[in-house]
């Protein structure tokens, strides 16, 4: 296809433009793992700068001896699991109702939940909510608050709305289908994208929640590992994974090194996760928020 002149220069401007975003995004991705591996000296004299320097694991070493942050990487894995499977079971059931032209009444439900978008009881009587249900210092205080997201409602629904044909719906009815099995045999596999997406924005919302867990959790051995990361990086909290039998200069430098490996080994689920997710990404978000 022949361009014009003008194509051209938007396209080499846009190419630019773009590469020079993911250069600003991977930048600090490469930095932090080379800083994970490299000699702590010479992350702490700043004299890395890419790649990595004398390649050296004590970071990660640390890190896999330390019991609070393997408890939190296997609290935050549960947490992502059981959340994840509550979020989309509760979206779908609320999503498909909402989609249905012979649902009478979906508008003004439809009102009250995006009205909760923009006002709520605020944090005091939500903590009295999770207190007096007896949901303290449990994991339920973590899934079961936020089991719904408004946003990815509307964009399901929407999805359903735009992607799945009335005919095929009334076609199931007529065969004797009733609502439940129409969504199940019908609606979800042809919901392929939609699901993809949710499953990843839900995942990656629980995986990096950390405030919940401040706030409702006491226990430490509930502690999902964003809260241990958030300790070590915000409050330095260096001296049990560093070792006492060091000295005070080796601690220090150990400390960086183990907050960089930390960073990796809280995000590396989410990078490898996100490259089998990304066609349907793409295609769920696309069609799913083509109109409200």
């Amino acid at each position: 296809m022949n361009q014009s002149f003008g194509d051209k220069v938007f396209g080499i401007i846009n190419n630019s433009l773009l590469f020079i975003i993911l250069l600003v995004i991977l930048y600090p991705l490469i930095f932090v793992l080379s800083a994970s591996i490299s000699n702590p000296m010479i992350v702490a004299s700043g004299d890395l700068w890419l790649l990595p320097k004398e390649l050296t694991f004590i970071g990660y070493k640390k890190v896999f001896q330390n019991q609070d942050i393997m408890n939190g990487y296997l609290n935050t894995l549960f947490y992502t699991t059981l959340g994840t499977l509550i979020n989309v079971f509760m979206t779908t059931l609320g999503a498909y109702p909402l989609s249905r032209r012979d649902f009478y009444g979906k508008n003004i439900i439809m009102f009250f939940f995006v009205f909760t978008m923009f006002f709520s009881g605020g944090l005091i009587p939500t903590y009295l909510v999770i207190k007096n249900l007896g949901m303290l210092n449990s994991f339920w205080a973590i899934v079961i608050p936020n089991a719904v997201a408004v946003f990815n409602l509307i964009i399901m629904r929407t999805f359903f709305q735009q992607n799945i044909p009335q005919e095929v719906e009334e076609a199931a009815e007529i065969d004797g289908c009733s609502n439940f099995q129409i969504l199940w045999r019908i609606v979800l596999p042809l919901s392929t994208p939609i699901i993809a997406v949710m499953v990843l924005f839900y995942s990656v919302g629980h995986w990096n929640a950390y405030f919940d867990a401040l706030i409702y959790l006491t226990d430490r051995e509930k502690f999902p590992l964003q809260l241990i990361l958030r300790e070590i990086l915000i409050q330095n909290s260096m001296d049990d994974m560093a070792g006492s039998s060091e000295s005070m200069a080796q601690q220090m430098l150990y400390a960086q090194s183990i907050k960089y490996a930390v960073v990796i080994v809280a995000n590396l689920p989410v990078l490898l996760l996100y490259p089998f997710l990304q066609k349907y990404f793409v295609q769920g978000i696309m069609v799913g928020a083509v109109k409200g």
